[in-house]
């Protein structure tokens, strides 16, 4: 017996082998060593655990560790990962956001739901939800001053270009108006401190703003993430005829490029430094005394290497009023900017979020946003 299920287990190893299955069939993650008998595709650690959640559908075992009968691993060999994605997503909108290894927990376990259990991908009318081009419902927001979480309805309308919400349930008039075309939605559960926190900024007078919202129900605030995306999708594909598929898929949203605590000293670099939170969005270097800060106390353009940006370990000499040791000068054409790290590995981190943007020449319509910083008051 125990050379038989040494066969069969050898059996369904080799089949990790076969195309599409050296990566997990639900995240990408490479080498799987996980398997749904009853669905036919492997899958990693992580995944294996988000299966169990829909133990009724998808049966997981280890491929190395478990025993294996030989119709289970006969129907392994008749699927596989990649059948299997030709089933569950063979309609998988353009604009819907497929996760990787490196997002939350919500965004893989909604995907893998929305493929195995809701058949999302089978069936249009399934993904009405995110792609009907309008949205209404209510979602708790974060108050701005006291940090409390308020019921709010929330209105989608990609006809006006427009994510607006009303502070009262039976308000005439939005609380506030975000235009579509400057709006980004990134899931924040570990900084909002709630399991399906989303963080949407978008930019009021040229300045960014942020609101913090979530949702009990995980499905509601994956489909709110992804209505947002299509109704970007449909806006750039207006705005920017010309432009391929995947140059419009990489504009609908981004995770910021870093994000964390350093000091900083004011312009005349005599204040003493303070700790503020800073965050990278692409070319935008904001900070804030609070990480749930609604505005930022300031932000920085950082332009490209060409138009004379640049980043550099430490600090000028004779700087004083700094209590964390690794410093970090920020050159841009009309001043210096001075940072400091708590750790060593915290500005190892920081020069190189700086190096990839100062890294990447700026488009035509960076520089509108440069000039905007230049004449800022």
């Amino acid at each position: 017996m125990a050379s038989d299920q040494h066969k069969i287990r050898e059996r369904v190893k080799l089949l990790l082998e076969k195309p599409g299955n050296g990566n997990c069939a639900d995240c990408g993650a490479a080498d799987p060593e996980w398997a749904s008998y009853t669905l036919g595709v492997f899958m990693c650690l992580s995944c294996s655990g988000l299966h169990k959640n829909i133990a009724q559908i998808s049966k997981v075992k280890s491929v190395l560790l478990d025993p294996w009968s030989s119709s289970e691993a006969e129907f392994m060999e008749s699927v596989g990962n990649n059948a299997a994605k030709a089933k569950y997503e063979k309609i998988v909108p353009a604009f819907y956001y497929t996760p990787t290894h490196k997002d939350c927990t919500l965004l893989r376990e909604q995907w893998i739901r929305a493929k195995y259990e809701r058949k999302e991908f089978q069936c249009v009318k399934r993904q009405e939800p995110y792609s009907a081009g309008y949205r209404e419902g209510f979602l708790w927001k974060r108050g701005r001053d006291n940090g409390q979480f308020l019921s709010r309805k929330f209105i989608l309308s990609e006809r006006e270009g427009v994510l607006k919400y009303f502070n009262k349930h039976d308000a005439r008039e939005p609380k506030a108006i975000l235009k579509i075309n400057t709006v980004n939605a990134t899931f924040q559960p570990t900084k909002i401190g709630v399991n399906n926190g989303l963080q949407i900024t978008y930019l009021k007078d040229n300045s960014t703003r942020n609101i913090f919202i979530y949702q009990e129900d995980g499905k509601e605030m994956v489909d709110w993430f992804n209505a947002i995306r299509a109704a970007r999708y449909h806006y750039l594909e207006v705005a920017f005829p010309g432009a391929s598929k995947s140059e419009l898929l990489q504009k609908l949203t981004r995770n910021y490029i870093k994000e964390g605590y350093m000091e900083k000293t004011g312009p005349k670099h005599t204040e003493g430094f303070k700790k503020r939170w800073f965050t990278m969005d692409d070319r935008r270097l904001m900070y804030f005394k609070d990480p749930l800060d609604a505005y930022a106390r300031g932000e920085v353009f950082i332009g490209s290497r060409e138009n004379s940006y640049t980043v550099l370990p430490g600090l000028p000499p004779n700087i004083q009023g700094y209590h964390w040791q690794f410093g970090i000068t920020i050159v841009t054409p009309d001043r210096k900017f001075l940072c400091a790290c708590e750790t060593e590995e915290d500005q190892k981190d920081w020069i190189a979020a700086f190096q990839t943007v100062i890294n990447r020449p700026m488009q035509p319509q960076e520089y509108a946003v440069e000039a905007y910083f230049k004449h800022k008051p």
